[in-house]
């Protein structure tokens, strides 16, 4: 090499495509030192990868700072553009592939895949300064160009696929709403055996009636501004709420009893559709810490509600638009206006607003 200083890493070399690539072990405090990003200004034509969203930065940094007992990062992909040399153990077998990775230090390692993770252990760093010895596994490719640096970051997120919503919920066991609502449906008569745990969206012949992520958006509706001294008590309010919400809607009873199908209902009905599970949360959150022999006799009322999405007259506009279900967060508020009034609670002022422009005809509707 033209130069005595070099970075050394310990690592694997492996092949793709007929091309050498490796694999190492990377202290967290050298990332932001040595990995940069593609200049902003830049235009995207001239750039490898998309523009650092920053607005996601804060979030994943607290995610390393509060979890660091616990937190993963999956690995880094970046591209060398400068001199490279392996340097292996041995000359065959595995000692072959496992060596010195050395890196010119007047190179650049330009990020292909991780450039969020990489600002997140940057800001990270700042307040927890230890984590600094902590390692990150980290892929480096020998950069041939910019056409290449482009391609990879297509081939790199040509596959990716975001989970579901309620499989994420499924899976976290650190969120304590993930948890409440997941004790939620486990403990309510409501939601027992009719809650699709992983899919975010039912097919017509799905034989669940609500999905796991429109029950915890609900939840989290109910408890907004709320405390409460425990959990268990949190996760009683709602039960209790959705339970006696289910005691007035006949054809949840159904499904669960098998007299309906899931998907009958939700063609038929709209009161199992995520917009209308959100209104009930946003009701349930104005009556949560009444009596319950005062929450009985509101909730009671649902029970004369024509739920048939036939009923144009009561849901046009409101979680419908041309006889489809809609859920704006126009839609939750005029949706949870109309159960309020019908049971006899007082709208805020800015939700009779929202009322009195929809009934002005300024949502579209004559």
């Amino acid at each position: 090499m033209d130069t005595s200083f070099e970075y050394i890493f310990p690592a694997i070399r492996g092949i793709q495509a007929g091309r050498e690539y490796y694999v190492s072990m990377c202290p967290l405090r050298l990332i932001p030192k040595i990995f940069i990003f593609d200049e902003e200004e830049l235009v995207p034509e001239l750039r490898a990868q998309r523009i650092l969203n920053r607005s996601r930065v804060p979030e994943m940094a607290s995610y390393l700072t509060n979890n660091t007992k616990d937190y993963v990062f999956s690995s880094i992909t970046a591209s060398i553009d400068g001199k490279v040399k392996f340097e292996p153990m041995g000359d065959q077998g595995d000692s072959s592939r496992v060596g010195r990775l050395k890196i010119d230090m007047n190179s650049q390692f330009i990020i292909n895949d991780g450039q969020h993770r990489r600002a997140a252990i940057d800001e990270a760093l700042k307040t927890k300064p230890e984590l600094g010895d902590e390692t990150i596994s980290v892929v480096f490719f020998v950069d041939r160009g910019l056409e290449r640096c482009q391609q990879m970051f297509a081939d790199l997120n040509r596959y990716a696929t975001r989970t579901s919503p309620s499989l994420g919920i499924l899976y976290d066991h650190r969120d304590e709403g993930a948890l409440l609502s997941k004790k939620v449906i486990a403990n309510s008569t409501a939601f027992q055996d009719i809650v699709e745990m992983e899919k975010s969206s039912l097919s017509p012949r799905s034989r669940k009636l609500f999905t796991l992520s429109a029950i915890h958006m609900a939840n989290a509706a109910i408890l907004s501004g709320h405390a409460y001294d425990s959990f268990d008590e949190a996760v009683e309010a709602c039960c209790s709420f959705w339970d006696e919400v289910y005691n007035y809607i006949p054809e949840w009873q159904q499904v669960q009893e098998g007299k309906l199908t899931s998907g009958e209902v939700r063609q038929s009905y709209v009161h199992s559709h995520a917009v209308v599970l959100q209104a009930f949360g946003h009701l349930g959150n104005e009556i949560i810490e009444k009596s319950k022999t005062e929450q009985k006799k509101h909730l009671k009322k649902l029970k004369t509600i024509n739920w048939k999405r036939s009923n144009s007259k009561t849901w046009e506009g409101r979680c419908m638009l041309g006889g489809r279900i809609q859920k704006s967060s126009s839609n939750v508020s005029l949706t949870t206006n109309l159960f309020k009034n019908h049971i006899g609670l007082p709208l805020t002022p800015e939700e009779q607003r929202t009322e009195d422009a929809f009934n002005r005809g300024e949502n579209g509707q004559k």
